[in-house]
């Protein structure tokens, strides 16, 4: 399966771990119909918006999915879903579910350069 990630499962940051034994495929963005928030240490994906959110294309397998879906709490937290991104590839993502009042949107879309990793 193919997941897309746009915060701390991306390489260079300490989640991303979980993808040792998976095979990177592409940096890849979203169409501009999402918002990035930040809650920290990490960042949130909200379903509305106009930002072209930007990460990382990864092919996991059933035991890396599964482990990457108890680190986002999915389906509690965070919920998985499919989104095409642009270019039309079709990936899951994780869309966060509860979002706080007044989170600080990230409006470059890109988690790396928000935090200094780009």
């Amino acid at each position: 399966m193919r997941l897309f990630v746009y915060g701390t499962l991306q390489a260079g940051f300490g989640n991303n771990r979980l993808l040792k034994d998976s095979k990177f495929l592409a940096k890849g963005s979203t169409s501009p119909n999402f918002t990035l928030i930040s809650l920290g240490g990490f960042p949130g994906l909200l379903d509305h918006g106009e930002t072209r959110v930007q990460g990382e294309v990864w092919e996991v397998d059933a035991e890396t999915l599964g482990n990457c879906d108890r680190l986002e709490g999915h389906p509690n937290w965070y919920k998985r879903c499919p989104v095409t991104l642009e270019g039309g590839l079709e990936v899951e993502t994780y869309i966060y579910l509860k979002p706080p009042p007044n989170a600080p949107v990230v409006e470059s879309g890109d988690w790396k350069a928000h935090v200094g990793k780009a």
